[in-house]
């Protein structure tokens, strides 16, 4: 991939035309940059206000990504974590009620207690037996379906497709769904990353998202675009998560700009069909697994194996401190995190051949170790 800049309509040069930094940065899929695709589309875009409904290229963008889920309505927001805050706090009404999730869910471990300050709902975390996604019997195990004053019912399962680059079968998230509704228990998927699910191959964007009651999808992640993620549901779901988007401050006015970068991400990254086919994620998915064998290859081990766009080493177990291999990228001009390697679209073949000189360092032991023994942030607390 080039990476050279090209001018702006001022004559400097535009970080717009070109992964740029993006390039040789593996710590998180949402160093992405916005294309020229996606900068033409916020120059054309409709400028009125989302809050009032009004604006075009917004009402487009969910009725499209509402249609491509398989459900009736969507509603746009800043973030993931808005997104998931919101529909999580649409979902609970009249408390006393509980969020069940994994243990490492984005809502528990990312989003500052939000949960928690914004619901007043308990959060009953699990961890998953197999290791790697929630099963049924896991879930069973640990909800509260009972009337029972001391306990706190059930009320949410919020599941994540993918959760640390890993995928949970569409049958077993059909098993929980189908076994959550018969016990009147909404079903929540955290999807920021669902469209590395679908590319994948495990499932269609739709015959995952349309087994929840709302799925929160991220626009700027893999994709690329800016800013933006959107809710999905039902129609009544939705204009409920109105209210609870506002309250939090995230009716934004003139939208489009947000809007028409998102739509272009959706079509152009993801692609055109419900498994992502003719888009740009799949071959993020084929460089993931070529890091994966160039660390296993020189004698490393991994935490987890490579289903999506994310590499997960193990640096304990080849005397690497958590810090260390961020070090050694610095020196080759690669930002890196702790074990944890994404993969993007805009990664270049140029880091990867930088990354291998990173591992060659990195296995020799010929480097000066990192003094900051705490972990940084997304890494696997063990």
């Amino acid at each position: 991939m080039t990476s050279t800049a090209s001018n702006g309509p001022n004559g400097k040069p535009s970080s717009w035309h070109g992964a740029g930094a993006a390039e040789f940065d593996l710590r998180s899929d949402t160093m992405t940059k916005p294309t020229p695709s996606m900068l033409e589309a916020i120059c054309q875009t409709t400028l009125l206000d989302d809050v009032f409904g009004e604006d075009p290229v917004t009402n487009d963008l969910q009725a499209y990504v509402a249609r491509r889920t398989g459900h009736e309505d969507a509603l746009l927001v800043m973030s993931g974590t808005m997104g998931n805050q919101v529909a999580l706090r649409t979902h609970l009404t009249q408390p006393p009620y509980s969020v069940l999730c994994d243990h490492r869910s984005h809502i528990v471990c990312y989003e500052a207690g939000g949960v928690s300050s914004l619901t007043g709902a308990m959060v009953q975390t699990v961890v998953p037996r197999n290791g790697a996604y929630l099963t049924l019997e896991d879930i069973q195990k640990y909800a509260v379906l009972d009337d029972d004053i001391h306990h706190c019912p059930t009320k949410v399962i919020s599941l994540e497709n993918t959760l640390d680059g890993m995928i949970m079968p569409l049958a077993e998230a059909r098993r929980i769904t189908e076994w959550a509704h018969s016990n009147d228990i909404k079903m929540h998927l955290d999807g920021a990353r669902l469209w590395e699910a679908a590319v994948s191959g495990a499932g269609s964007l739709p015959e995952y998202a349309s087994l929840f009651d709302s799925v929160s999808l991220c626009f700027s992640k893999g994709l690329g675009a800016p800013i933006g993620s959107i809710i999905v549901g039902s129609s009544a779901f939705i204009k409920r998560a109105r209210w609870f988007r506002k309250s939090i401050g995230g009716g934004v006015r003139q939208a489009g700009v947000i809007s028409a970068a998102a739509r272009v991400a959706v079509e152009e990254t993801f692609g055109p069909e419900p498994n992502g086919q003719g888009g740009k994620l799949a071959e993020t998915h084929v460089k993931a697994k070529r890091v994966a064998e160039m660390w296993t290859s020189r004698g490393g081990k991994l935490l987890h194996p490579v289903e999506t766009n994310m590499v997960w080493i193990d640096t304990e177990s080849s005397g690497l401190g958590p810090n260390d291999l961020a070090e050694i990228g610095k020196t080759k001009g690669l930002q890196l995190l702790g074990g944890r390697i994404v993969v993007h679209y805009q990664v270049s073949e140029e880091s990867l051949s930088r990354l291998e000189e990173v591992f060659d360092v990195a296995m020799k032991g010929d480097f000066q170790r990192s003094d900051i023994q705490s972990r940084p942030y997304g890494s696997k607390q063990l």
